[in-house]
């Protein structure tokens, strides 16, 4: 009998949508399957620590870690395990743990998803679920993955990018030059997160002031965006190099748009895994440009691509990319597959064989250099 997989499912972290992990953590936890595989939690806490236990998560949704043991990984190439940690005053204990053959990092924004945790498990030489250090940095940065989508003649929006020390220096300036990107309404957004943390849409001059600075509360780039009026379409892709795209979905938010209480705090936005009214032409163009953009970015493993569908146009306009999105069994990545014939359960299989597959492609990659004779 071949041993049972360990999968390490990472959780929490140092983001805006370390509630959102949560959620989406305690999903994937309730179909890994223990008859085959080994299962660890790791608990991340808003501090950057790291924790595990047999119920690591329901301990950082309490907010009491007692019952929990710090834990680390180390950068060492082919070690691949998690050791725990002890203090004796200023001196540290570690004892292995267990071998881990695939980290499951269901952490979303910041720390997780935007390429720093996958840059950590490459020094490391694991097997992880995802997109890798440049398909998660590409597709956090909403003003960066527009210019690539740009350069792929991917149709996006058009925008304007701000460092929080220019907006802190010189407000006005930055007012200025917002509106003279399009008419209001203009939305701002933190470049680097996403459930909708920091987003405001803006319809004046002290709108636009006040979502810069609580768009820089988040993060040091701030994004401004032309504002349409359009309905929300989301495409979900699975694979590594042949990805495949779902059926189109639609988002009907409950407020003005899809905000964090729409999304989060209140039932009334609907969600329909197969979006109504759309032409064969208009779905094959959709998928087309999902999985261009996938390409485009070196994604991996999944991601929810959405878009921007004008209304009284009907242009479509690329959104952003999500390469770690909402993992619930209610979020629209698994119930677009799931009205694509794909189960919750059969999805998360399958992103563990996504990742034991770009591991072994990775694998294949010679890192010294041998002089033919």
């Amino acid at each position: 009998m071949s041993k049972k997989l360990t999968i390490a499912v990472l959780f929490g972290g140092r983001s805006g949508e370390h509630e959102v992990s949560l959620l989406s953590a305690r999903s994937v936890l309730s179909v890994l399957d223990v008859e085959k595989y080994q299962i660890l939690q790791i608990a991340i806490s808003k501090e950057g620590q790291w924790f595990s236990g047999p119920d690591a998560l329901a301990a950082l949704e309490k907010g009491d870690l007692s019952g929990v043991k710090p834990v680390l990984f180390l950068p060492d190439a082919g070690n691949r395990t998690l050791y725990t940690v002890s203090w004796q005053g200023k001196s540290a204990r570690i004892e292995p743990l267990a071998d881990v053959d695939v980290v499951f990092p269901v952490l979303h924004g910041t720390f997780g998803e935007d390429g720093t945790l996958q840059g950590f498990l490459e020094m490391a030489d694991m097997a992880y679920v995802g997109a890798g250090v440049l398909g998660s940095a590409v597709g956090m940065d909403k003003g960066l993955f527009k210019s690539v989508m740009r350069a792929n003649q991917i149709p996006v929006l058009d925008w304007l990018i701000f460092n929080r020390s220019e907006i802190e220096r010189n407000m006005r300036a930055c007012l200025e030059q917002a509106e003279t990107l399009a008419p209001y309404p203009l939305f701002v957004k933190p470049a680097n997160l996403g459930s909708s943390v920091g987003i405001s849409k803006v319809k004046s001059r002290a709108d636009l002031l006040e979502g810069l600075l609580e768009a820089a509360r988040y993060d040091r780039r701030i994004l401004v965006e032309r504002g349409i009026d359009a309905r929300e379409i989301e495409v979900s892709v699975l694979g590594n190099e042949e990805p495949a795209a779902s059926l189109p979905g639609e988002i009907r938010p409950s407020a003005e748009f899809y905000t964090y209480a729409a999304k989060y705090l209140d039932d009334r936005s609907e969600l329909l895994p197969r979006a109504a009214d759309l032409s064969q032409e208009q779905i094959r163009e959709i998928q087309t440009y999902a999985l261009s953009a996938y390409k485009a970015c070196d994604c991996a493993g999944l991601a929810r691509v959405d878009f921007l569908l004008e209304k009284g146009t009907g242009r479509i306009y690329l959104n952003e990319i999500n390469t770690m999105p909402g993992f619930t069994k209610i979020s629209m990545y698994p119930k677009m597959w799931e009205a694509s014939g794909v189960t919750y359960t059969q999805l998360v299989e399958r992103l563990i064989e996504l990742a034991l597959e770009r591991k072994a492609e990775r694998d294949r990659t010679e890192h010294s250099f041998r002089r033919e004779p």
